[in-house]
């Protein structure tokens, strides 16, 4: 399966709400992602692309920005990032290679 870094929110109570970047998988036809052992569907959803698969709560995923400020609507929460995709987002996707060790953005 096909893997991306990508930045993940959820839109269950709070606008933004609590939100991660992380590597998903996709499945063959790319409508459903894979995320530390949850699966989301892809969705016309008001606020929110995707539904977990299995309780329904809505979720805003999407590819993380160079420049930052993923959340769908703006704020200041910390983002955190997964430990096994740090230092490529840091590196690679953002530009800003002496930043690995932090683990928000």
């Amino acid at each position: 399966m096909k893997s991306r870094i990508m930045y993940i929110e959820s839109k269950v109570g709070d606008l933004p709400g609590p939100a991660r970047i992380g590597r998903v998988t996709f499945s063959k036809t790319g409508s459903t992602i894979y995320y530390q052992g949850r699966s989301f569907q892809r969705v016309r959803g008001f606020k929110h692309n995707y539904e977990d698969r299995k309780t329904g709560d809505p979720y805003w995923i999407s590819g993380p920005k160079r420049g930052g400020g993923d959340a769908m609507y703006g704020g200041s929460a910390p983002i955190q990032i997964d430990e096994d995709v740090r230092g490529e987002y840091w590196r690679d996707i953002r530009g800003q290679p002496e930043r690995v060790n932090e683990r928000a953005a």
